[in-house]
């Protein structure tokens, strides 16, 4: 539900680049014609829609006019290919596609191949195919439709090892505006409120992002969305708006921590009471030099899309169990297995389970779905780690991404964290290339702070270094260099891009 009892004129969000702000009076109106002009399109609960748009001032308000009609929204990376974005509208049966005109030429490469007769709209502007979304939602009523129950999000993975699943989790079955339990575990944990300032520096289209904004909005907060990241002015952002909350993957971290300190220092955060952070493994040294720099605000949780269970840790705890995401939270309880579905002890390594989370399937394919389940039901996003006996639960790496050298596991996460460190690297990927006499060895393809310093110099330096770190059978045997590596904005690295230039 969106507040109602808070002052119309209120921004629930605020455009940071173009300024544009969004009321909840705006939000309101627009969600509900929204949700009228789904009904009119014959949609109803359980049906689906597809978002294909940037981080643009519509967004949240198809989401909410999606979600309050009971509505299936699967919202799409305007990144994507044509090919990519069409398979995605086929696969999950949407019934209308909206997008915009700065995704025109993406449209025009798949509108003929759409399977399923969707409605097309387009968002500042028309193209042959997509009518005017402004258009059509321009006559219909601003009060709720009479029918209103809870929808929900179903995304798609980022496809880092392979094609993406969508991935369904059963709608909720509570009277539409009810306070369910779905909901208080997120504002509890971070203390979402009316006074909530929340900056938003990734794209809308992932599954954290747009989940958080839809929290800080259930509660009346005001979010600050970056339409694109930029290190130095997510600091800005800060400071002018007197940001409370805010959250972030590792790579963003990396990227301020790599400023000039004069930039670094410049900016007041003091306002900063929550910097959550997830998605993406982050490195010891990194996250130390976040907290000794903002202080202990810096929060993080390990959860997936799936939303299959979680594990969350405050900066208190991670300075007593450094490089633990946490322990199990929501209700649900973390078990570490072996290949054979044996339960393992603490401090002994295997796939990460949770029991007592929400469910799930991937789309259309059965056999993934069960692969992700144990014998007794427990589900796993296919990450390996152990448990302290604490119950602290350490991420070794994901399973898929493991190299075996001589019959020997190496999990490259360890030696990214070490790499990444060094003041000369900007981003590193660490995976495994064929090697006739070991079947694998360990190799690094590195983004360099400064392009003119790649050489076989910089190459040995690094290796070294590694080595003077972690054991030598995990370090790289021969690094190689990009201008930028192949990152999903939302901190996830396509590592297969890299892998495939490397395996016949």
């Amino acid at each position: 539900m969106i507040p109602s009892n808070y002052p119309p004129a209120q921004p629930a969000y605020i455009m940071a680049d173009s300024g544009v702000v969004v009321t909840y009076q705006e939000l309101e109106a627009n969600s509900n014609r929204i949700a009228h002009l789904f009904r009119k399109f014959g949609l109803s609960r359980g049906d689906s829609v597809a978002i294909c748009l940037e981080n643009h001032p519509c967004f949240l308000q198809v989401c909410w006019g999606a979600y309050r009609a009971g509505l299936y929204f699967t919202a799409i990376s305007y990144r994507l290919q044509a090919e990519e974005v069409e398979y995605i509208v086929n696969d999950c049966g949407a019934r209308v596609l909206i997008t915009s005109s700065l995704l025109a030429e993406t449209f025009s490469g798949f509108r003929d191949q759409l399977v399923n007769n969707p409605v097309c709209l387009m968002i500042d502007g028309i193209e042959r195919g997509a009518a005017s979304f402004e258009a059509a939602i321009s006559d219909m009523p601003t009060t709720p439709i009479a029918d209103q129950s809870y929808g929900q999000s179903l995304l798609y993975s980022s496809g880092t090892t392979g094609r993406p699943k969508g991935i369904k989790k059963p709608l909720m079955e509570a009277t539409f505006a009810e306070e369910i339990p779905a909901f208080t575990p997120a504002r509890d944990r971070y203390q979402f409120d009316a006074s909530t300032i929340y900056l938003s520096p990734a794209p809308l289209y992932h599954a954290a992002p747009l989940g958080f904004n839809m929290n800080v909005l259930r509660y009346g907060g005001t979010s600050i969305i970056m339409e694109h990241f930029d290190a130095e002015n997510a600091l800005r952002l800060i400071e002018k708006y007197r940001v409370t909350h805010s959250q972030w993957v590792p790579t963003m971290f990396v990227r301020m921590l790599k400023l000039p300190e004069d930039v670094t220092r410049h900016y007041d955060l003091s306002s900063l009471k929550y910097a959550v952070h997830a998605a993406a493994p982050c490195p010891i040294a990194v996250k130390e030099q976040m907290i000794d720099w903002w202080g202990p605000v810096i929060y993080e949780y390990y959860a997936g899309t799936e939303g299959n269970g979680s594990t969350s840790i405050t900066s208190e705890e991670w300075l007593r169990h450094k490089g633990s995401v946490g322990r199990a939270s929501n209700n649900c309880k973390v078990h570490i297995l072996d290949d054979d579905g044996v339960e393992l002890l603490p401090g002994q390594t295997g796939g990460v389970y949770f029991e007592g989370g929400g469910q799930f399937e991937y789309l259309h394919d059965q056999a993934k779905t069960n692969a992700a389940r144990s014998a007794n039901g427990w589900s796993t996003l296919g990450d390996v780690g152990y448990l302290d006996d604490e119950g602290y639960l350490y991420l070794t790496d994901r399973k898929s991404f493991m190299i075996i050298s001589g019959g020997v596991n190496i999990y490259p996460q360890e030696a990214e964290n070490v790499l990444i460190a060094h003041d000369q690297v900007m981003d590193v990927a660490v995976f495994g290339v064929p090697n006739e006499e070991f079947g694998e060895e360990v190799k690094a393809v590195v983004q360099p702070v400064n392009l003119d310093d790649v050489g076989p110099a910089l190459e040995a330096e690094l290796i070294a270094y590694a080595r003077s770190k972690i054991s030598h059978i995990k370090c790289p045997r021969s690094i190689d260099f990009m201008a930028e590596l192949p990152r999903h904005p939302t901190g996830k690295l396509y590592k297969r891009l890299l892998k495939d230039k490397y395996w016949p």
